[in-house]
């Protein structure tokens, strides 16, 4: 049985979930307004291979604001300006030693996440503060599809 993959494209600012070759699905996204990098506190988005390690949120409502990962039953309403982490969360970890894993640039202590926004006027466009955002409704299908330990490429 072919697993789910993800890739994510940051020059087209797409996320595609395919299963083997079969592409299942392509999303808008918002990757970083400070452009491609590691570097922890650089708020870049981190290239390379990753995992998906925990998926949070599962039962939250459409714009739940997650504050360090809990949810705060606050609901965002509208394009709210700001970083806010809605609705659902993909948490990644880096699997390449010096690129993505390791001291100083590592995507799972840096909280490099695929999560919904409060800003969905600026999927598309270079945005967010490293994680990758998404249409909250998108990200509650695509949170639906993958699994903890599907794979995630990050490229330019």
């Amino acid at each position: 049985m072919k697993k789910h993959e993800v890739d994510i494209d940051i020059s087209t600012q797409r996320l595609y979930l395919r299963c083997g070759n079969t592409m299942i699905k392509s999303y808008p996204v918002s990757t970083s307004k400070f452009g491609i990098g590691n570097m922890e506190r650089s708020n870049k988005t981190p290239l390379g291979l990753h995992q998906i390690v925990s998926k949070i949120g599962r039962n939250a409502s459409l714009g739940a604001i997650f504050k360090h990962r809990r949810n705060t039953r606050k609901i965002a309403r509208g394009c709210r300006a700001g970083d806010l982490i809605t609705t659902r969360i993909i948490r990644l970890a880096g699997l390449e030693k010096g690129i993505n894993q390791g001291s100083g640039i590592d995507s799972f202590h840096r909280c490099i996440y695929i999560h919904g926004t409060s800003e969905e006027n600026l999927i598309g466009k270079q945005a967010s503060h490293g994680c990758v955002r998404m249409k909250n409704r998108d990200i509650i299908e695509l949170f639906n599809l993958v699994k903890r330990g599907t794979l995630v490429k990050i490229t330019k």
